[in-house]
């Protein structure tokens, strides 16, 4: 099957861009279910757990768990089921004109551009790669940044059950040297932990308050893992930049200024773009550098 797939991206690469979009796609309609019911599960779990320890009587009518797979997807507000052909990444919010089929509310335009950028990565990884194990893994880091990235944003939460998960999985993916050496790796896990939990502190002595959460620390350990150690420094030049132009953009754009804005969107950005021409960045940062 593998072999049918390579020699389908080598003689119709048309063809196979197609498969491919038509993929990434399909996976970005799953992360929109990460990225919604994902926080919602780790709710349900904090109150579930606090009842326990608490030994509280719950106050509410036992609902059945969530999860990624139960319920099928509904209407955030008139709650109805949607049919499968409701469902069609991209194609359905355009059929639809971006509004539910049954109460005619507005759809967010989240969900299509979520799709989009999955499907996007898929083919311009796959072409930058080639039909590759290491384009797997590339594809899978990616949309792990995307889903991490939305939640962050939405709900100021960095998922462990993603973080840490990706970081095992670039240890292994580097155990051959995919993207970096076994060392690098480790070591930019470590790294990327101490280095935002050193500037926690030391923010937090300095003004009494948190800076960022956990979380943080632990999507750069991730990125360390992925990318290597050397690589971290981009990525933290990269996010800084990246936070400042959005941030006052979207203040710009009306969102209050005081409203705190969560950092793992621009680590997660900084760290794909560092993932794919972090050296090429090095490399033109020293020689400007050295120009200068």
């Amino acid at each position: 099957m593998l072999d049918q797939l390579y020699l389908l991206h080598e003689l119709y690469p048309i063809l196979a861009a197609t498969i491919d979009l038509v993929f990434g796609l399909l996976i970005g309609s799953f992360l929109n279910v990460v990225i919604t019911r994902l926080p919602l599960m780790l709710e349900q779990q904090w109150q579930q757990e606090a009842h326990f320890v608490l030994e509280l009587e719950p106050t509410e009518p036992v609902t059945a768990s969530l999860s990624l797979a139960r319920p099928r997807s509904r209407c955030p507000n008139c709650l109805t089921q949607i049919s499968a052909r409701h469902n069609i990444p991209v194609l359905s919010y355009l059929f639809l004109r971006g509004r539910c089929h049954h109460c005619d509310e507005n759809i967010s335009p989240e969900y299509p551009l979520v799709e989009l950028a999955a499907g996007a990565a898929t083919v311009f990884l796959i072409q930058h790669f080639g039909f590759t194990a290491n384009a797997g893994l590339a594809c899978a880091f990616t949309y792990a940044l995307i889903a991490l990235a939305m939640i962050d944003f939405k709900t100021t939460l960095l998922p462990d059950s993603i973080t840490l998960s990706f970081l095992w999985l670039g240890l292994l993916a580097n155990l051959n040297g995919a993207f970096t050496d076994l060392a690098s790796a480790v070591i930019g896990a470590m790294a990327g932990y101490l280095s935002l939990w050193l500037v926690y502190w030391g923010f937090k002595l300095v003004t009494g308050k948190e800076g960022m959460g956990f979380g943080d620390f632990k999507l750069l350990a991730m990125l360390g893992a992925w990318l290597g150690w050397q690589l971290l420094p981009v990525v933290i030049l990269l996010s800084s930049f990246t936070g400042a132009l959005i941030g006052l953009s979207l203040i710009a754009l009306g969102r209050d200024k005081d409203q705190p804005i969560p950092f793992g969107p621009y680590l997660a950005i900084a760290g794909w773009l560092a993932f794919i021409w972090g050296d090429a960045i090095t490399q033109q940062y020293f020689q400007f550098i050295n120009l200068a």
